[in-house]
């Protein structure tokens, strides 16, 4: 499936590493995330907690973002999700999505819909990292059927659901970072008829971002990755690239980006 070609500016990667911290900082609970997400420009906060479904929704005079916390071993209903790769109708246009993680999404909507009504004239960003990458595309083909979504940016996240499902959202801004190894954005398999939005913004085994780079290059840089990891005794490679700590390190003020031909 082809996808619209990613356009990547310097600004863009800006707001790809606010959102990462953004992402990360998604991990933490109400009190401590306030604090972090105050130095990052959010005057407001609002936390969500359903049933291990967790998610920040921060704004300020001019941006609101939702912020979707991913995967935590420790939470059996982030577990259950994950397993959950079953396809079910989408909520919303056509297709069908992954079951476990529109699930988790619904946990939370009411309360996600009703603090975005105060600030829908604002620019409207949403972020995740794994699971949470997921459930903040899913939230974005539901948003943008009423509101405009400006971007979203996911982080180490698994497909969502299938190509008729994808094409209703196509137009939604998405930067999909993928860290060289990492496992999650393989699943579930696109045997099962999955499929992901929006061409990969990939993070090769040096650290750095290639905004188009061709698959047969990628699985070359996923083969180095996997070598120099195991030279470092790193059998579980694509685990350790999964962490949403490279994903900020990587889009960082130091950060190369590479627009492959």
């Amino acid at each position: 499936m082809s996808h619209k070609k990613i356009e990547f500016c310097h600004e863009d990667l800006i707001e790809s590493h606010r959102h990462a911290v953004m992402a990360q900082t998604a991990y933490m609970d109400g009190k401590e995330a306030k604090a972090i997400f105050k130095t990052l420009g959010w005057t407001g906060h609002k936390f969500f907690d359903h049933d291990g479904a967790q998610a920040h929704v921060v704004w300020n005079k001019k941006e609101v973002a939702v912020c979707f916390r991913g995967t935590e071993p420790t939470e059996i209903s982030d577990i259950l999700a994950d397993l959950n790769a079953w396809p079910d109708k989408a909520m919303v246009g056509d297709g069908l999505v992954h079951n476990g993680f529109q699930n988790e999404l619904e946990k939370l909507w009411a309360d996600i819909t009703k603090e975005l009504t105060p600030h829908l004239s604002k620019k409207l960003t949403i972020c995740g990292h794994s699971l949470g990458g997921a459930m903040a595309t899913i939230c974005a083909s539901r948003l943008q059927m009423d509101i405009d979504v400006h971007c979203l940016y996911t982080y180490g996240s698994p497909r969502t659901g299938t190509s008729d499902y994808i094409k209703k959202f196509e137009h939604v801004r998405h930067f999909r970072f993928v860290n060289n190894n990492d496992i999650v954005p393989t699943v579930p398999l696109w045997l099962m008829g999955y499929r992901h939005h929006s061409d990969p913004m990939y993070i090769d085994f040096n650290g750095m971002i290639h905004a188009k780079m061709p698959y047969w290059q990628r699985l070359k840089d996923k083969l180095k990755g996997r070598w120099r990891a195991l030279k470092k005794g790193q059998v579980f490679d694509n685990v350790y690239d999964h962490s949403m700590q490279y994903y900020a390190q990587y889009t960082g003020e130091e950060a190369d980006v590479r627009r492959d031909v």
